[in-house]
């Protein structure tokens, strides 16, 4: 399975860069591919022509593979009310900061759609990654036309075997130890959630496509053990955000270099559960807050409040994503990250 992953990916090592939306671009995923693993680009909060952007920059820096990232959440209509009693419960936060609440809707992620499509599909992208279950069948034919590679993450074995049958050629098994938005989709149920390597070994069995390892991985051993107990690969994120490439704020930096800092999984900054280091804000509103709107709708009104306390060199307002393992951060090159973790 080791080796069909790395024939369905065109690497020579079998990593994939996990995709970090809002802390990376291109420069991370270029140097991540030319180390010989899959570099990734996130795109769920970009427009269809700056993913264009993207796709071209890396293109003009390695003739290596690439992988998109898109999300595919349901667009619900927007709940005026719920945006204005979110937007009360944090008008202390305002006050304390001396900013405004929000006004509009700027910042969304959007879900992938015919529109993108359009707009990569001359590119025919070697592989595209889903984030919260697949596109519609429609849409994953298309792709496939392409000659492109599916991958999407699965927290359950429900969500693994659903994925399979609808289209994936990879599936990527995050752990619950992985930083950032859970990639649930068939359950609300936080308790559904796995370790890495049990939901792994309940994979197995009952997916016949090459899984890929995501959650809690800090080292070569630690890649080591997932290959042995059956993973085909792994998928790494937390390690590379203090990589000369990647764009992680000051706050954030130093949040991921304390060892003191935990992590928590939150709905407070976007609506959906993720898992990033404690701060003020998820700690007040006690992590999982049933008045978060829903996602993606939560972040507006953190927006003004983050930007404001940044300024300050605060992270009480910043989504610090980082899986519950930074022993592999370091302020390297991605290269030579790459290079640790495969030597």
């Amino acid at each position: 399975m080791t080796s069909k992953l790395n024939q369905l990916l065109g690497t020579k090592l079998n990593i994939i860069q996990a995709p970090m939306a809002g802390v990376q671009n291109w420069e991370l995923a270029v140097a991540v591919s030319e180390a010989g693993g899959l570099g990734s680009i996130p795109c769920g909060m970009l427009t269809p022509e700056k993913v264009v952007e993207e796709i071209e920059q890396f293109k003009a820096h390695s003739d290596k593979r690439y992988n998109l990232n898109f999300f595919c959440h349901e667009m619900e209509p927007i709940d005026q009310d719920s945006l204005k009693n979110w937007q009360s419960l944090l008008q202390g936060y305002y006050r304390d900061l001396e900013v405004e609440s929000p006004n509009g809707l700027q910042g969304l992620r959007y879900p992938f759609d015919s529109k993108m499509a359009d707009c990569i599909e001359p590119f025919k992208p070697p592989v595209l990654s889903f984030h919260f279950g697949l596109p519609s069948q429609e849409l994953i034919e298309r792709i496939k036309s392409w000659g492109t590679v599916i991958l999407s993450s699965a927290t359950t074995l429900e969500e693994a075997i659903w994925l399979e049958k609808h289209g994936a050629d990879i599936i990527i098994a995050q752990g619950v130890e992985a930083g950032g938005h859970r990639a649930m989709f068939l359950t609300n149920d936080l308790n559904s959630q796995m370790p890495t390597v049990e939901l792994l070994l309940a994979l197995q069995s009952h997916v016949s496509v090459p899984i890929v390892a995501a959650g809690g991985i800090g080292s070569k051993d630690d890649i080591r053990k997932l290959v042995e107990l059956g993973s085909s690969g792994v998928q790494v994120g937390t390690a590379f955000l203090l990589c000369n490439e990647v764009k992680t704020t000051k706050v954030h930096r130093a949040s991921l270099k304390s060892n003191k800092q935990i992590t928590a999984i939150t709905n407070v900054f976007s609506g959906r559960p993720a898992r990033g280091i404690r701060n003020k804000v998820m700690i007040e509103l006690d992590y999982i807050s049933k008045e978060a709107p829903k996602f993606p709708y939560a972040s507006i009104a953190m927006a003004p409040l983050r930007a404001k306390a940044e300024s300050q060199l605060s992270c009480d307002f910043t989504p610090l994503w980082s899986g519950t393992n930074r022993n592999a951060c370091e302020e390297v090159s991605a290269s030579d990250l790459m290079k640790t973790l495969t030597s």
